[in-house]
């Protein structure tokens, strides 16, 4: 059994590849591949194949059955030479009918799925518990296979000698007594199993006559004893406690409380308790209310350890009281075997108390108790903000407004105040950088923007610390390897992507001017309308002064020239009045734009692999869950 301390089952650990371990289990893409593959050959498969398919649906509540699942029926055949056992349906299952093999699936994909995050000796025991269930899934669950353990004196081939009805196990007073494990079966097809389990034909026996029909399909082992000083004997025990379906401990009133028998074996057993029995052997040396004593303090021991009645009425190990050498309570016990084996039901609990433990034991590695993971709304567009600041969006909108009312007032203002800016900028300089040409929103000297030797103004560490502060914000609640796994996404993503903002701003930018309005056009028009008649008004009143003109009308040109000089810069101070909104707006606008090429590089670099890898924890979370019993 997986809780045993010593037991190493054949499939080693998963990811082991130095050890050169070969595993049976894959990460469940496979699996289904080969149920496709499955389906499909029995689509087209020949009337032979189908004649088999016949056979099998006789019984299809066990994988792999035919019609003769127990073919000493079929064929009138006598088992072990006596009469043919009667032929037992009712209650026979195995766990392709129940929540076994869900659960076993859900581990494979999980093992599958967490093969690139979690190191293969954290997978081993998972890997293990997939080969046993696939190793034992190839032998019929018809069978149950029982082992007898205890330690040195405690009877235990007495009491495997008093189930078989036969002396098949040697017993006396040489200690160790059982030196190998020696099997009897109740059935003619348990070679498989036997096998499986490394036992030698030459150790394998036949129940005594006549045979019990209830006990039919029980394979049972008196394993060695299991504080053996002999070499290898607690290796074998180990091995064996790892196979198979049940077993019973034997104890006796000297031992039971045996500080190794409780530590190594029965507490890690906790979770076993529905295949485990706990026989207190030897009552018939207690006098009087002797036994009922030592078999409450032995009830004890057991709850201490864990396999006893849960409070909540979970199962607990099955506590009996007998004596192997006259019989008493041996009935009570092959009852309780036999029970167990019509149900055929002890492989499926041992499997299932498997995927228990190992789910217990990974459960650090999948749930943490810190609440809801992943990223919220919130948390991305705060990502997205510091990455618009640290490209400076908002000073770019701004630096765009001043320039888009700088070239209103230069577009409507009067002809005299443009040619004063005019020499303004003449004498200030040529300004092309990307500074003040993308800020002022002109453009920047030269090709395309992948071509331009781009200034770097993205604050870098403005950037490195809005990825740090999202990974934080990402791994929230998260266990330490996917945590691990956002962080290390985070901060790949993070590498360059201050230049790739850079690059994207100034795409963004490049070779892109605001449409000119068409009332700057026509205030220009106008403008220039009014210094034409300004000129003319002061051509004319020369005029009259030197005489040119006659008449007396000298305060008509006045008037147009005074005229001309008011509504001139009247005109330019509406225009500029009246561009603030929509010099707002455009700000706006380039902000917005700005906002989103830097965003839309934190998403493609940062936020999708982020949320890549939490969705990754999401269907491992959910394998997890199903693995787990729904839990």
């Amino acid at each position: 059994m997986e809780g045993n301390g010593g037991n190493e089952r054949g499939g080693g650990g998963g990811g082991d590849r130095a050890a050169g371990v070969r595993h049976t289990w894959d990460d469940g893409l496979i699996a289904r591949r080969a149920h496709r593959r499955a389906a499909g050959r029995a689509a087209g498969r020949p009337a032979r194949a189908m004649d088999q398919g016949a056979a099998e649906e006789a019984a299809p509540d066990i994988p792999g059955a035919a019609a003769g699942y127990f073919p000493e029926e079929e064929t009138g055949r006598r088992s072990f030479g006596g009469p043919p056992y009667a032929v037992y349906q009712a209650g026979v299952r195995s766990f392709a009918t129940g929540t076994l093999r869900p659960r076993l699936e859900a581990l494979r994909q999980l093992v599958g799925l967490s093969r690139p995050r979690l190191e293969g000796r954290t997978l081993a025991g998972a890997a293990r518990v997939l080969d046993e269930a696939d190793a034992r899934g190839r032998h019929p669950y018809g069978h149950t296979v029982v082992a007898v353990a205890g330690a040195t004196g405690s009877g235990k081939s007495t009491l495997f000698n008093a189930l078989a009805g036969a002396p098949l196990s040697e017993t006396g007073i040489r200690r160790p007594t059982t030196a190998t494990p020696l099997a009897c079966a109740w059935t003619d097809h348990a070679d498989g199993l036997l096998d499986r389990l490394g036992i030698p034909a030459v150790d394998r026996r036949n129940p005594g006559y006549p045979y019990d029909p209830a006990l039919r399909g029980l394979v049972l082992l008196d394993l060695p004893d299991h504080d053996s000083a002999a070499p290898g004997h607690r290796e074998r025990v180990d091995r064996l406690l790892g196979l198979v379906d049940a077993v019973v401990w034997v104890v006796d009133p000297e031992k039971y409380a045996d500080a190794v028998l409780h530590e190594r074996y029965l507490r890690p057993l906790a979770g076993y308790a529905e295949v485990t029995f706990v026989v207190l052997n030897q009552v018939d040396r207690l006098p009087g209310e002797a036994a009922d004593q030592v078999l409450d303090d032995l009830r004890r021991l057991l709850d201490e350890d864990g396999l006893a009645l849960g409070e909540h009425g979970e199962p607990g190990a099955a506590v009996l009281a007998l004596s192997a050498l006259t019989g008493e309570g041996v009935g009570e016990l092959r009852e309780t075997l036999a029970r167990l084996t019509a149900e055929c039901g002890a492989a499926e609990r041992r499997l299932s108390a498997d995927v228990d433990g190992t789910m217990t034991r990974l459960r650090p590695q999948y749930v943490a108790d810190s609440g809801p993971v992943g990223l919220t709304e919130r948390a991305r567009a705060e990502f997205e903000d510091r990455l618009a600041e640290a490209a400076g969006a908002g000073a770019a909108g701004k630096a765009a407004e001043r320039a888009w009312l700088r070239d209103a007032e230069r577009a409507c203002g009067t002809p005299w105040g443009r040619l004063r800016g005019r020499k303004g900028r003449a004498s200030g300089g040529s300004r092309g950088s990307r500074a003040h040409g993308a800020g002022e929103w002109t453009e920047i000297p030269g090709a395309r923007a992948r071509t331009l030797a781009v200034e770097a103004v993205t604050a870098r560490p403005a950037v490195e610390e809005a990825v740090r502060t999202l990974g934080d914000e990402a791994t929230d609640g998260l266990p330490g390897p996917w945590a691990q796994a956002v962080r290390e996404a985070a901060g790949w993503g993070g590498r360059g992507l201050a230049e790739a903002v850079d690059e994207a701003v100034a795409a963004e930018t490049a070779h892109r001017r605001p449409v000119r309005p068409v009332w700057w056009s026509m205030v220009a028009t106008a403008q220039v309308t009014v210094l034409l008649v300004q000129v003319t008004g002061v051509l004319w009143l020369l005029g009259a002064m030197a005489g040119v003109f006659g008449g007396p009308e000298w305060w008509l040109p006045a008037l147009l020239v005074m005229g001309g000089a008011a509504v001139g810069p009247t005109l330019a101070w509406g225009s500029r009045a009246a561009a603030r909104g929509p010099a707002r707006r455009h700000g706006r606008s380039v902000e917005a734009r700005l906002r989103e090429a830097a965003a839309e590089c934190g998403r493609r670099r940062v936020l999708e692999p982020v949320e890549t890898e939490l969705a990754r924890y999401g269907e491992v979370r959910a394998q997890y869950v199903v693995a787990a019993g729904g839990v």
